[in-house]
């Protein structure tokens, strides 16, 4: 039995969630005020049987006993792992056996980076060469206590002092080069430091450990000019496209705001920090990266990136904008075109926000004039779309007929997006005002745009013949309709099967992800979540895939693996396994194989949804209680969500492709 299990076994989710929620007997289950929105009708339902629980309200999701705790107490899987061990009385042990080669290697390069650290943080307190790096720091007004926070150091100005040091604590040179720290000479005579004379800036992952380093020059030689900042290559533990610097400072307090602020440089983060303005990392000196959005998302969907004024209109930072857009989660909901097809439309879930500082101040130096100045700077960030708006006003020609329609193609996504109806209503009117344009025309282009970009999403009926077949591979469990709908589709494979096969296959193939999504939205749906997952193993174990951001062909599995809480460590070798004893696909065929797998697990999801609103239906009614009437609704849109799921897989299959092209 896992350790999950095992405490899902000795824990009830009922007496668990009563500590947070009071849940009142309603039949075989229990009700209570959803605890994730404000509510006064109860829409959250605990299923002692199944010890589940899910909200029927506006949040609509659910999951597990570990899914309820991470939610409610803002934790990653491994730290709700262990609050409710303790709280079951499980001892969580480490895992026995021998490391791999590949972890033992990894390992082996961190103790080189951390003893590393080590040296050039002593070197910075000690030596006597590194005063221009301590008063420099003091210039900048960093207290010793943040130099030993960050670890911050020094490196000596010498061609061999970090090498020969690692050396003699008997770490050989290739190894030492792996880690990224010296450079081979080209004529093939050894190596030399890589860095030399520098403000050494220890750059650690989520999880605390030194992975490389940010070096800035601290003596200008105009015959020999160098770049400011320099950071480390390349190497297994360090990739800067997905590294945001004081994330492993950071998490806890962007949890606890509800908001991640993004500033350009180390200095910002830290006298941020020094200051108590704890939520602020840094990227790397580049656009923000899907990577890096992806890591900063698991804490917080609210973010404010807090940039200079001079250059936030630069391609490098409105490459950065659209990425974190695009990156940020989102509600999908089914929408009814002007033409009466159904698509499904994204609603960003949060935020995206601009906060431009004054008189070009940076960061750094605005939080050390005044912290209540920077904090407000924060508190008034504009959301993105207001500074599109500028933007577009400034770059297009809105007196032509051209720069209009390029206004409307610009914006018309951003609008979209926004979840409150009376928020598009009111960025519609002010594109309207902008382009001079009658507003009618402006929301029906907003509306319609997508359509004009990409294929047209086809949902025309099938055939009879068809259904049949589409009913072979989608079967129901219970051969019931729904209330007032026709029968309920669902599958074969359990919701747990499925789980495991998608989440098998990328970890096999961890591009396909990327694959997967694209297919998701050409199909317009919503691309891979952690929300299609009920489990939360198999949440924490697609949080870690898509945090990874290596390509397929540097990518190892135990790198993704050794980032997991032990526990969910046998899980990924189990899922990868089995993964790897299917039979060998084309590329075309894995991702279809991927898409159909995700679209019966959507569908499976939703019929025990339903399932699970008959017996609500029914107890309500016993009861007396007018719920059944709100119950009742929510089988028509889920049903009509299935039926949506099986237009979507039927145009996968032969015979609907084939119906496609003969009725286009």
């Amino acid at each position: 039995m896992s350790v999950t299990n095992e405490i899902k076994e000795r824990l009830d989710i009922v007496e668990v969630i009563s500590q947070y929620v009071p849940l009142k007997k309603a039949g075989r289950n229990f009700q209570g005020l959803c605890p994730f929105h404000n509510e006064k009708t109860p829409s959250f339902v605990v299923f002692p049987e199944s010890q589940g629980w899910h909200c029927f309200g506006a949040c609509s999701t659910g999951g597990d006993l570990f899914t309820f705790v991470m939610k409610r107490e803002n934790l990653d899987f491994g730290e709700a792992l262990k609050l409710l061990a303790a709280k079951a009385g499980v001892e969580l042990r480490p895992r026995t056996g021998a490391p791999s080669a590949d972890e033992q290697r990894l390992e082996r390069l961190r103790a080189i980076i951390s003893d590393a650290a080590i040296y050039y943080n002593y070197l910075l307190n000690r030596a006597a060469e590194a005063a221009i790096a301590r008063d420099y720091l003091a210039q900048r007004g960093l207290t010793t206590e943040t130099w030993e926070t960050w670890q911050l150091g020094y490196a000596a100005d010498s061609w061999d002092a970090l090498k020969d040091r690692l050396v003699a604590k008997g770490y050989a040179l290739e190894e030492i080069e792996e880690a990224g720290l010296v450079i081979r000479r080209e004529d093939g005579s050894g190596c030399y430091d890589r860095f030399r004379g520098r403000l050494m800036i220890p750059i650690r992952d989520a999880q605390g450990r030194t992975s490389g380093f940010g070096a800035r020059l601290l003596r200008d030689d105009p015959d020999r000019p160098q770049p400011k900042y320099i950071n480390s290559p390349q190497t297994p533990l360090f990739d800067k496209s997905s590294v945001l610097y004081g994330l492993d400072m950071a998490r806890k307090p962007i949890r606890d705001a509800d908001l991640a602020v993004i500033v350009e440089g180390y200095m910002d983060v830290l006298m941020s920090h020094q200051v108590g303005v704890c939520n602020v990392v840094a990227g790397m000196g580049t656009a923000l990266t899907e990577a890096q959005m992806r890591q900063i998302k698991r804490y917080s969907s609210n973010i404010t990136l807090a940039l200079d004024p001079d250059v936030a209109g630069d391609q490098a930072t409105l490459r950065g904008l659209e990425t974190a857009r695009q990156a940020m989660e989102r509600d999908w909901e089914p929408v009814f075109s002007p033409t009466g097809l159904l698509r499904q439309e994204g609603r960003l879930k949060a935020q995206l926000r601009i906060a431009a500082l004054p008189g070009g101040l940076d960061p750094d130096e605005l939080a050390r004039q005044s912290v209540e100045g920077w904090k407000q700077v924060i508190a008034d960030a504009l959301p993105v779309i207001d500074y599109y708006l500028t933007l577009v006003s400034r770059e297009e020609d809105l007196s032509s007929a051209r720069g209009k329609d390029n206004a409307v193609a610009r914006l018309a996504p951003l609008i979209r997006e926004i979840a409150s109806p009376i928020e598009r209503s009111h960025y519609t009117q002010l594109l309207a005002r902008m382009i001079q344009a009658d507003e009618r025309l402006v929301a029906q282009q907003i509306a319609t745009r997508r359509a004009a970009q990409k294929r047209p999403f086809r949902d025309g009926r099938p055939r009879q013949d068809a259904e049949t077949e589409l009913r072979a591979d989608f079967e129901g469990e219970t051969g019931e309709p729904p209330v007032g709908e026709r029968p309920v589709i669902t599958v074969r494979r359990s919701a747990a099967g499925l789980e495991e096969h998608i989440l098998g296959r990328l970890l096999a193939r961890p591009d396909l992800l990327a694959a997967l999504d694209a297919e998701m939205i050409r199909l317009h749906a919503p691309p891979l979540s952690i929300e299609d997952f009920a489990g939360a193993e198999s949440q924490a174990v697609l949080t870690a895939l898509q945090a990874n951001p290596a390509p397929a062909g540097d990518w190892s599995a135990e790198s993704v693996l050794a980032a997991m809480p032990e526990p969910l460590q046998d899980l990924g070798r189990a899922l990868l396994e089995q993964a790897q004893a299917y039979p060998p696909l084309t590329e075309e065929k894995l991702i279809k194989d991927l898409g159909d797998a995700l679209l019966r697990l959507r569908a499976r999801t939703l019929d025990q949804q339903v399932r699970r609103l008959r017996f609500l239906i029914l107890e309500s009614q016993e009861a007396g209680s007018d719920e059944w009437r709100r119950y009742r609704e929510l089988v028509q849109v889920y049903s009509m969500q299935m039926h949506h799921i099986a237009r979507l897989a039927h145009s996968r299959t032969m015979t609907g492709a084939l119906a496609q092209r003969t009725h286009p």
